[in-house]
């Protein structure tokens, strides 16, 4: 395992447990030698930064180190890491713009290091919201303007000076400096998270902001029976429609929303009631800007980024960092415990992380589940080691964080520790459920939907490795694409979403199957449940961030909550059905259980009846037929009563469901079950049965 790793660290390594993983999968026992090598490349990492930094403990504190910094006696300490610069200035507001007054020092390794003084009257000659900006001779001695990496204010510059962001030393004092109050959640044993976003959480057309969320939007949150927040473009970014994944400077929560202390304050909010909060993290790629970005920071093409082709994402436009790179791994790491430490973040969803694993981007490649494409040449081994270097600090610093993995490939160990030779995630996000839903409403009559087919969709997935999935994600409310309750019903909500309205075929079969595809992605997709924020209503319309394009509108780029609080609207109706589902999980906890064992998927009649957490769950997708005492196989024997039923009048249904009768257990073996009940299922309707 190699001897320079102090027992003392914090985050020593455990004894290695690969052949648990290896004895569990049979069909990685071909590719032993390079699940084997992949750990040594782990640990490798591990002992050159014990060796060069004192453990991971000092090196992923770098924000302590680099960046601008005001000391307690008011001098100002500025470092940074710029390998291709041949001089480094400091300039801005403090000395008046000279750019050469305040010359950096050169040290070892590509660092650089300026000491300015307290002011003769021992005050500090960088004040609060103080612009500052760095000024770098390159190679060929060009003068170039840069932003620090490590800056954590930046904000937009008044629309007479361009687009540009401007850094901003963040220094209030102590009186203004928002303090903790509330302790830290547990983490849920089952995550029902709430994927949401600041800047359009305003029913107004403007930007959102956090005290605002922490007022408005959280108590919805904890009312809906969500536990989890995911917080999307909280790291800024300087293109608003980019929606987060264009991010300029990572240190930096974005300053459109509020200020550093009213994103704590958010998040202290989100604590007080109970709720984990989750950043969306995005580690795969950077904005290309220039002038407030990371790109060519030090007047070269790399520093950061790998050069060349392997160095640039030809679909999203942007810069891939290189994780063999010493202090791009001090950057990536050091920028997760900034989050942790400094805001109270619970954990991360990481973005791209398909993007990360492969050396083709995942551009263009379909994954069909062959362990060739796991551990071939096209794997990034240096992209994965960063992975599993960022999970063991992450669980290290507290095993109550969580990590989820946007991963569409399905590669083996994402999920599983890296104790173990894995990847080191909690989850990984089930990406092919929205898409199988989408393509189903697309393509696919509802008399030709394949029960079978559906079924395995929502349950395939890997063994022991914990799935997060949801029925629409933010991806299929993007203008040019349409959420669920769009593609269901589409230009009808606009004249038939009154509950006073005429009845419309088009909204009675819309308001059925959102119900019915959200409860059984819920109940049999995965250990964990995501929505979009107004998803859990059926938000109409889609999302469209102000741009060029659509003259800066910000029609689209908020939520419509007057819609589901209007009594008089059908919304309320979809909204009341999240609220129950997610309430009924918190009380039978399915999430956190075994997955469901399906019994019975019958394409004729288009039924699916499965059992999770001793419920028994009984889906009638059939356009049309409903049927009268239909057997449904249980395991436990028992009295059975309907504890969740979408034809309630309360969720839009037609009431066609008594709930005060108890259906009795018969204890002649049905559907590879013990037992049976008999129940009534009408068409386009999902009931629930638990035991007495």
């Amino acid at each position: 395992m190699g001897g320079k790793y102090s027992s003392m660290d914090p985050m020593e390594i455990k004894v290695p447990q690969l052949d648990s993983m290896l004895e569990r999968d049979p069909y990685l026992k071909p590719y032993e030698r390079e699940y084997r090598r992949r750990y040594a490349c782990f640990l490798d990492y591990v002992d050159k930064i014990s060796e060069g930094e004192g453990g991971l403990e000092n090196f992923t504190q770098g924000y302590k180190w680099f960046g601008i910094h005001i000391n307690s006696n008011n001098s100002v300490t500025c470092r940074e890491w710029a390998p291709g610069a041949e001089e480094v200035f400091l300039f801005g507001d403090f000395n008046q713009w000279n750019k050469f007054s305040h010359p950096y020092k050169k040290l070892e390794y590509g660092k650089w290091e300026l000491q300015i003084p307290p002011n003769a009257d021992g005050s500090c000659p960088v004040n609060h919201l103080s612009e500052v900006k760095l000024v770098i001779r390159t190679k060929n001695g060009d003068l170039v303007e840069r932003l620090s990496p490590w800056a954590t204010y930046v904000v937009p510059p008044p629309r007479s000076e361009g687009f540009t962001y401007k850094q901003r030393i963040y220094h209030p004092p102590p009186t203004q400096k928002y303090m903790f109050k509330h302790p830290k959640p547990k983490r849920p044993a089952s995550l029902r998270i709430y994927e949401c976003h600041v800047g359009i959480a305003s029913s107004e057309g403007r930007v959102g902001q956090y005290k605002e969320f922490a007022q408005n939007i959280i108590p919805r949150i904890k009312k809906q029976g969500y536990n989890t927040i995911q917080l999307m473009a909280i790291m800024e970014h300087a293109y608003y429609a980019s929606f987060g994944y264009q991010v300029t400077s990572f240190f930096a929560a974005s300053s459109r929303y509020g200020t550093p202390d009213e994103l704590k304050e958010l998040v202290d909010v989100a604590h007080a009631h109970g709720i984990y909060v989750l950043l969306d993290m995005v580690h795969s790629h950077a904005s290309k800007n220039v002038l407030d970005g990371l790109n060519q920071f030090d007047g070269t093409n790399s520093c950061y980024f790998h050069d060349g082709a392997r160095g640039e994402h030809s679909l999203w436009d942007s810069r891939l960092f290189n994780y063999s790179e010493h202090e791009v791994l001090r950057f990536l790491l050091s920028n997760l415990r900034w989050y942790i430490d400094e805001y109270g973040f619970d954990g991360f969803r990481f973005d791209g992380v398909t993007s990360m694993l492969y050396h083709s981007r995942g551009i263009g490649q379909g994954f069909s589940g062959h362990y060739d494409e796991y551990f071939g040449l096209n794997v990034d081994t240096e992209a994965i080691v960063y992975l599993m270097l960022a999970n063991h600090v992450l669980h290290k610093l507290n095993p109550e964080l969580t990590t989820i993995a946007e991963d569409v490939s399905g590669m083996p160990g994402v999920c599983r520790p890296v104790e173990e030779g894995g990847v080191g995630f909690d989850y990984r996000l089930a990406m092919a459920i929205p898409d199988k839903w989408i393509k189903l409403l697309k393509e696919t009559s509802d008399e030709d939907w394949e029960m079978g087919n559906i079924v395995h969709t929502l349950s395939n997935r890997r063994w022991m490795e914990k799935t997060v999935a949801y029925a629409e994600s933010h991806d299929q409310a993007l203008v040019g694409d349409k959420t669920l309750a769009f593609w269901l019903m589409d230009k009808e909500m606009y004249t038939h979403m009154s509950t006073l309205s005429d009845p419309s075929p088009i909204i009675d079969r819309g308001l059925a199957l959102h119900k019915l595809i959200r409860l059984i992605t819920h109940a049999l997709g995965g250990e964990g449940w995501l929505n979009f924020m107004g998803n859990e209503f059926g938000h109409p319309e889609w999302l469209d961030f102000p741009r060029a394009g659509n003259n800066d509108s910000y029609h689209y780029a908020r939520r419509q909550w007057n819609l589901v609080d209007d009594e008089m609207l059908k919304y309320k109706f979809l909204n009341n059905f999240d609220a129950a589902m997610n309430k009924l999980e918190e009380k039978y906890g399915w999430l956190h259980k075994d997955p469901g064992f399906v019994s019975w998927k019958h394409e004729e009649d288009k039924v699916v009846v499965f059992e999770r957490a001793e419920l028994l769950f009984a889906f009638n997708f059939h356009p049309t037929k409903s049927f009268t005492d239909y057997r449904l196989g249980v395991d436990l024997p028992g009295d059975y009563r309907a504890v969740l039923n979408s034809d309630d009048p309360q969720f839009g249904g037609h009431n066609r469901i008594d709930t005060s009768v108890v259906h009795v257990s018969d204890p002649e073996g049905f559907a590879w079950r013990r037992n049976y009940i008999q129940a009534y299922l009408p068409s386009r309707v999902v009931v629930v049965f638990a035991r007495n």
